[in-house]
């Protein structure tokens, strides 16, 4: 299902195939990584290839059973130059995959589009851009392992993205604890977030958008699965604007009253 190709415009799949892309045949995926690494690489440009190679670099020292699913979707007639420039680099290693399909969504879209391809005993996701550390990724998986977690995650103590965004995810943490007491995380939107693969099989996800770091961790409440959280840096990155609008600071919290209320998001 994930074409790895340098002429990323091939990969479109008709209805059909797409319906196959996020069903969750197990028995047709061979799962042998201890860890499946998906990588958030929107509109991430040149600036991913750095961090690949520090990841790599990463992962052969501290866990060398790994793969690295690299999610770059993008919108038709964009000009995003990076589903070329991941698919390229897929092609240069063998335990890399590209996912490169036209976008129906945003944050949630991308996420599942690496997820429902990930083979590994493990699944982490982390953006791409450099906000979180790749170091982070070894950091999360440790704990997970060391203290028998189903789901581990990072909490962001240092933050250098600006006042606005600061704002918005302390109203949004607290408004999300009310509303769902009892999971006692600081920072539900934080990355990486590494999970079991018996905890994700037992997920259906359902967000296209940026209620899907919420929708999990609403998951793993109800759920009850045991989680757990270490503190990073969030940097500055001046090479592209945030893609936190006002339309998305509405949707994540019309949908936090909607999955409190209805059991799913709304948006």
């Amino acid at each position: 299902m994930v074409a790895i190709q340098k002429n990323y415009e091939c990969q479109t799949m008709p209805s059909t195939e797409a319906s196959f892309f996020f069903s969750r045949n197990l028995k047709e995926k061979k799962i042998t990584p201890r860890i499946s690494v998906i990588i958030l690489a929107y509109r991430s440009g040149d600036s991913i290839r750095d961090f690949i190679k520090s990841m790599v670099q990463s992962l052969e020292k501290n866990e060398p059973d790994w793969e690295i699913i690299l999610v770059g979707n993008y919108f038709a007639e964009d000009g995003d130059p990076t589903p070329g420039i991941v698919s390229e680099i897929a092609q240069d290693h063998p335990r890399i995959r590209a996912v490169t399909r036209i976008k129906k969504g945003m944050m949630g879209w991308d996420m599942k589009s690496g997820m429902e391809v990930a083979t590994g005993r493990t699944i982490a996701v982390i953006d791409g851009d450099g906000q979180m550390p790749f170091e982070n990724v070894i950091d999360v998986y440790k704990k997970l392992g060391d203290e028998g977690l189903d789901l581990a995650k990072t909490f962001r103590t240092t933050r250098g993205d600006g006042l606005y965004r600061k704002t918005i995810s302390l109203v949004y943490n607290i408004i999300f604890n009310i509303l769902f007491p009892g999971l006692n995380i600081r920072d539900i939107n934080s990355k990486p977030k590494i999970i079991t693969r018996e905890a994700y099989d037992r997920m259906e996800l359902k967000s296209n958008g940026w209620f899907i770091d919420a929708e999990i961790m609403i998951q793993a409440l109800r759920m009850n699965l045991k989680t757990g959280e270490i503190s990073t840096v969030f940097h500055r990155i001046d090479y592209r604007p945030s893609f936190i609008k006002l339309n998305s600071v509405w949707e994540f919290f019309v949908n936090l009253l909607w999955y409190r209320f209805f059991n799913k998001p709304k948006i």
